[in-house]
């Protein structure tokens, strides 16, 4: 491995807002102007490159990673060494000139490839947490951290989340997929030919269809960037849900993720969640990695249970999984997969 390079690993921060005036609540957060947003990235120490909306939220792809805003929730997820924690002060601030009061807030990570490389608040996760205790308003008075560990020394997975006393649990769900080792072939797609004039929004399209991105979720409008001289960023927006891909190929630290949001109701007709595990199947084909960690976030259980599902086929062990529950949240379910002929664990249930 690389002594130093570029971190992949991104820390995610959810933030969600309520308010009395439920007319002013369809449109909410999304009127921070886009001045007020880059100011608020500065602090992060990151910028928008590309952004897209639709009737239901607006996306920005950004120089490390990515930024959704929703009429009451806003998700930043960032890369490399930005101060990602940072924004909560500044986004609060805009909140509250809007009438919005912060409910519940959720901060997750897994393990640096490059730990030392991070500046603060990001130097560990007892830093990020203290930072976190200090950052939230009082009236956020149930508050959980916890690291979860797996049987893979490289993946662990890091919760913190902090909600008012409604604690209502949310009916949506999150998957965070984290896959290192990725195939050298497949990542030499993410690096962009020397002088090759295209801009960042052409040069993604060009890594998008090469890659088979686009067919990960064909029904979903993809804003794209391709980094100089490698790098690949895209959002997904179908309907009132996202999807999101970066992608570091450099060999000795490859890294790549896919996240994605659903709701708990919408199974397909038969009930047996395929359009969830066939997405997952598509995204980690395009990468093929040797190592493979999911958190998967949701009030429901049968979401996890998908996952298995989607990685075996691909030749995928499972080697671990973990629960927890978390205010606000429900169940954050933690499982590792890997590639390696080793002997799997079960994976019918999680422990505790």
């Amino acid at each position: 491995m690389a002594v130093s390079g570029f971190e992949g690993f991104e820390k995610r921060l959810e933030l969600h807002f309520s308010g009395d005036d439920p007319v002013f609540l369809n449109v909410g957060l999304r009127q921070i102007s886009f001045d007020s947003l880059e100011q608020v990235l500065r602090e992060v120490q990151c910028t928008v490159v590309s952004a897209v909306g639709n009737h239901y939220f607006d996306a920005y792809v950004l120089s490390e990673s990515s930024l959704f805003v929703y009429p009451t929730k806003i998700i930043i997820k960032t890369c490399g060494t930005t101060q990602l924690l940072k924004s909560i002060p500044p986004l609060l601030h805009h909140a509250l000139n809007l009438g919005l009061t912060l409910s519940y807030c959720r901060y997750t990570r897994g393990n640096f490839i490059f730990p030392l490389s991070q500046p603060f608040p990001h130097t560990s996760f007892h830093d990020e947490a203290l930072y976190l205790e200090n950052t939230l308003p009082n009236h956020l008075c149930f508050r959980k951290a916890s690291v979860m560990p797996s049987n893979l020394p490289s993946h662990a997975w890091h919760v913190f989340s902090a909600c008012d006393q409604t604690r209502l649990l949310p009916d949506f769900y999150t998957v965070e997929i984290c896959m290192t080792e990725l195939d050298r072939t497949l990542a030499r797609k993410f690096f962009r030919r020397p002088g090759d004039g295209k801009s960042g929004d052409a040069a993604g399209k060009e890594m998008t269809e090469l890659a088979g991105i686009n067919k990960i979720n064909p029904n979903a409008l993809v804003c794209d960037f391709g980094f100089d001289p490698c790098g690949y960023s895209m959002n997904g927006i179908d309907g009132d849900r996202y999807s999101t891909i970066h992608v570091t190929p450099e060999d000795g630290y490859s890294y790549a993720s896919f996240e994605c949001v659903g709701s708990i109701y919408d199974d397909d007709d038969d009930g047996d969640g395929e359009d969830l595990v066939r997405m997952l199947k598509r995204a980690v084909q395009v990468f093929r990695p040797a190592k493979v960690s999911v958190s998967t976030t949701s009030a429901s259980h049968r979401v996890w249970a998908r996952v298995v599902g989607a990685m075996e086929p691909l030749g995928l062990k499972c080697r671990s999984c973990t629960a927890d529950e978390f205010p606000a949240i429900g169940s954050v379910v933690f499982q590792t997969f890997t590639a390696r002929r080793k002997k799997p664990v079960e994976c019918g249930g999680c422990t505790r």
